[in-house]
């Protein structure tokens, strides 16, 4: 049973803006933090933004912190991850996932719950 559905990559200039959407179970969305990590080829998996259930409590790192914006929308149990200013070092498979809300504080991928399939995004340069 598919619990995560991620949509939106692709190939994009370097400067240029992506929007990636994820749709969760409505149990799953209910439930848990929700938010985005990146594996760019060779390297690990990294963090790249969270967002708490009721949406107040949000976190990006250094690298996009500025540049990407996570949001949800309960009523469409949907989470997304708007990038602008790309760059080459963007390039990665994002993931999107569900987890109890520390896991995305200690940014820890071993104690996520649930991932999605993963999307590719492409940067140019």
């Amino acid at each position: 049973q598919v619990q995560l559905v991620e949509s939106g990559g692709g190939l994009v200039q370097a400067g240029g803006s992506l929007r990636l959407s994820c749709v969760a179970s409505g149990r799953i969305f209910s439930t848990y933090a929700m938010g985005w990590f990146r594996q760019a080829p060779g390297k690990e998996r990294e963090f790249v933004a969270a967002i708490s259930g009721s949406g107040g409590f949000i976190n990006y790192p250094d690298s996009v912190k500025g540049r990407f914006t996570i949001s949800r929308d309960s009523a469409k149990n949907t989470v997304y991850l708007q990038m602008t200013g790309l760059k080459p070092e963007d390039t990665a498979v994002y993931y999107c996932a569900a987890a109890p809300l520390a896991t995305f504080i200690v940014r820890r991928t071993t104690t996520v719950n649930y991932w999605g399939q993963g999307t590719q995004v492409t940067v140019s340069s």
